[in-house]
């Protein structure tokens, strides 16, 4: 995999033509009182990290590039502590003009990798509606829902996956940026009742109710019994996962374009969608009113 902060522009056009733009996006915010603002963008690399290292000793056909990543995601139900959140609409109109951008600069084939639960909805709307308007193949997901599918990793607790500066993070945490976690981490507290966004109380239903990231604190279990070990293999599992997504993509769109119909400098138009219309916004997917796990 390249990096292209690293690439010229010739070079980042010449991988453009056959190969696959990764972007990895996160946030920051509050991670209760143990873990950084950065802590879902520094997991979104990780993982992507760690799945390119594994592709790097069995490479795919196509050329793999990343982007840097995007350090700001959807984070409203987080500024009760901190947090730089974007809107919904701003978050759609940024990944708008990034994939727009990518295309322009010769790519067909992109994928997004989100570390942030609040983006997660934005995202998946963005690169829906950003197809439908211009001739590229996107693909996007969340870091912790592609597995590599031999089962859950020893140790492993899908109750509390991902959730929020809870046991998930915190284990991946202290396998990835052991020194950014504030250690010993204290036990959380029991809450009473449960926060509704966590345990919804009926399956299927989302429930929101004012305040209750506060009132529990910024997470959504007890991170005290987090480690090392666990998240280790929590991140392997997820960076096997990762590149056997990112293989399969390759696979299954390889060849799709003719790179006969675009020269190694020709710009591509992409029609601009309008404003009603470019990106997601609240009133469409009601992202402001959904607080997000994680």
């Amino acid at each position: 995999m390249r990096d292209l902060t690293r690439l010229t522009w010739r070079e980042v056009r010449g991988a453009g033509a056959t190969g696959i733009a990764l972007l990895p996006i996160g946030s920051q915010e509050q991670h209760a009182a143990h873990l950084p603002m950065g802590t879902d963008t520094l997991l979104a690399e990780a993982v992507l990290d760690a799945a390119a290292a594994l592709l790097d000793r069995d490479p795919t056909p196509s050329e793999l590039v990343r982007l840097p990543a995007l350090p700001f995601g959807h984070s409203p139900h987080h500024l009760f502590a901190a947090a730089v959140s974007l809107s919904a609409a701003t978050l759609g109109a940024v990944l708008d003009d990034v994939l727009d951008s990518l295309v322009t600069s010769g790519y067909r084939r992109i994928m997004v990798v989100n570390g942030h639960g609040g983006n997660d909805e934005i995202m998946r709307l963005a690169v829906k509606r950003f197809a439908l308007r211009a001739d590229v193949t996107v693909a996007a997901c969340s870091y912790w829902t592609v597995t590599s599918g031999d089962g859950e990793p020893d140790g492993g607790r899908p109750e509390v996956t991902p959730g929020h500066a809870g046991w998930f993070e915190t284990s991946l945490m202290l396998a990835a940026h052991p020194e950014l976690v504030r250690t010993p981490v204290a036990a959380r507290a029991p809450v009473d009742p449960p926060p509704l966004f966590d345990n919804p109380p009926y399956p299927g239903l989302t429930v929101e109710r004012h305040g209750e990231w506060a009132r529990v604190g910024g997470s959504t279990d007890d991170a005290s019994g987090a480690d090392a070990g666990a998240g280790r293999r929590l991140l392997a599992d997820r960076a096997v996962g990762l590149a056997r997504a990112i293989r399969a993509f390759d696979e299954a769109t390889a060849g799709v374009f003719d790179e006969a119909t675009a020269g190694p400098f020709d710009a591509v138009t992409v029609p601009r969608a309008d404003a009603a219309t470019a990106v997601p916004d609240a009133a469409t997917i009601r992202a402001e009113e959904k607080n997000e796990d994680h």
